[in-house]
């Protein structure tokens, strides 16, 4: 087992990275710490890990509920927290018990604000099953859910207790799902590790055919970056601070989501173009010292990984503009971005005018 911590005082936690560390998860003495238990999962995760793991809870004795929301970014909504909010009050879900995620990101962050909100904030657990979970939506204590009009809109900050990773389940997973969590792995190499991009040029096909030891060093790899950033900087409240640099993409990114009402593209689909958009963006403004290689070589491994590098066709200036000046990285009606200034390391580059930002999404 590989363990990396998330350091934050008395608000530290472990990731636990492994293979088949779920079907024996229920017997682990930390567990037992928690009397009631409420698993917020989907109806694709439930018959594959969820139900397994409330069985097995149950047999141990804690009192279980089991509740799920279809898969897809577009129930990530207000609707379904109150959903599982309903749920928990039927089931009585106390301060002395724990909420646990078992999902992609969708759940991770809905389940989350669920743990933030109930009773001001009760115990939650991470057990993410995608790779895009895995390296990271389940790190660092963002929790949310969409609004219609832009991503993420509405949330809070509520660190896990632990995140345990299983690389196991990535098996039962689709390809274009791995295929979007080597986006943020991808762009892991592009803000903080040029060697690390390096060593994916050299590894992508081994991560696509999800071999073991490849998907370890690629997930352990991940969470130290982004470890080390959130212990830097937990909560991104200062407006040039460590964390921001995660943001690499999503600025873009997030838009293409909120403007296909979240059903068209996958988040690491999304955030693949909106890296190419920055890098473009990062060109055009002359702040990159090679621009052209950066390029270059991230299109190269966005293809090879089988990532979309061009916008959608139907996407409009004007409504992804839009939907920028809403995201919560915005300031007013300045819209700002990550920008690479050479592989390896990126910097907040604030009120981009629109005309730069027009002739890079082109």
């Amino acid at each position: 087992m590989k363990t990396i911590t998330v350091p934050l005082a008395d608000r530290s936690y472990d990731i636990e990275i492994s293979s088949g560390v779920l079907q024996d998860l229920a017997a682990s003495a930390w567990l037992g710490e928690y009397p009631e238990i409420a698993l917020l999962s989907n109806d694709e995760v439930t018959p594959l890990y969820a139900q397994q793991l409330a069985d097995a809870l149950q047999q141990k004795g804690i009192k279980v509920l089991l509740f799920q929301e279809p898969a897809g970014e577009q129930y990530k909504s207000a609707e379904w927290l109150l959903r599982a909010w309903n749920a928990l009050a039927d089931f009585g879900l106390t301060r002395r018990g724990a909420v646990i995620a078992i999902g992609g990101g969708v759940v991770g962050d809905w389940a989350g604000f669920v743990a933030a909100t109930w009773m001001r904030g009760v115990p939650f657990i991470q057990i993410p099953t995608t790779l895009l979970a895995m390296v990271d939506s389940s790190v660092g204590g963002k929790t949310g859910i969409n609004h219609p009009r832009a991503k993420n809109l509405i949330g809070a900050f509520h660190q896990p207790q632990r995140v345990v990773i299983d690389i196991e389940t990535l098996r039962t997973l689709p390809i274009r799902q791995i295929r979007a969590g080597l986006a943020e792995v991808i762009k892991y190499g592009v803000i903080a590790d040029a060697d690390f991009f390096a060593w994916l040029e050299d590894n992508i096909e081994k991560a696509l055919a999800l071999d073991e030891s490849t998907l370890l060093h690629i997930i352990a790899r991940s969470c130290e970056i982004k470890a080390e950033v959130v212990g830097a900087d937990e909560r991104e409240s200062d407006t040039v601070g460590r964390r921001a640099i995660l943001n690499y993409g999503h600025t873009v990114g997030h838009a293409l989501e909120a403007t296909t009402e979240y059903g068209q593209l996958l988040h690491g689909e999304a955030i693949a173009i909106g890296m190419q958009a920055a890098a473009r963006l990062a060109q055009i403004l002359d702040i990159c010292a090679d621009a052209n290689e950066l390029i270059k070589r991230q299109t190269q491994l966005f293809q090879r990984a089988g990532l979309p590098v061009v916008m959608p066709d139907k996407s409009t200036f004007e409504e992804l503009w839009r939907a920028m000046t809403l995201d919560k990285k915005a300031r007013g009606n300045q819209v700002n971005f990550i920008l690479p200034t050479k592989l390896g390391h990126v910097e907040r580059v604030d009120n981009v005018a629109q005309d730069a930002v027009l002739k890079a999404l082109r």
